[in-house]
């Protein structure tokens, strides 16, 4: 969700680069940036600002690694590279290991992982 600052500042100054495979869309500042400076370049999230939804080559266009956007010139991709997936942490696909409380089930034969003090035993 992006701020109604961010909206007005991006249609005032800003200029759309290209989308990534989460329908993210990158801008670049139209105005020419001052001798030895650089344009701004931000991102528009779809959906919520998860940052870990950058592909790895528009997080090098973002942070001026490279000049050009990868709309441009695609960099190839490694044979061994996986999709990119974004964090799950604190969704239902994040991972849980055997007897976490969230996870559920205790797996049987599995001692607990703590056992609770009682006063006077």
């Amino acid at each position: 969700m992006t701020t109604l600052g961010t909206r007005l500042f991006t249609t005032l100054h800003g200029e759309h680069v290209g989308d990534d495979a989460f329908s993210n869309a990158y801008y670049q500042d139209r105005r020419l940036p001052s001798p030895g400076g650089r344009r701004r370049r931000w991102v528009i999230y779809k959906g919520a600002a998860e940052a870990s939804t950058v592909p790895p080559e528009w997080h090098a266009w973002l942070h001026h690694m490279t000049d050009r956007s990868p709309s441009e010139a695609p960099p190839p991709s490694p044979s061994w590279r996986r999709p990119q997936r974004p964090n799950p942490t604190g969704t239902r696909d994040a991972y849980r290991p055997p007897g976490d409380l969230l996870g559920g089930v205790h797996p049987e034969g599995m001692p607990p992982a703590y056992e609770p003090w009682r006063p006077n035993s």
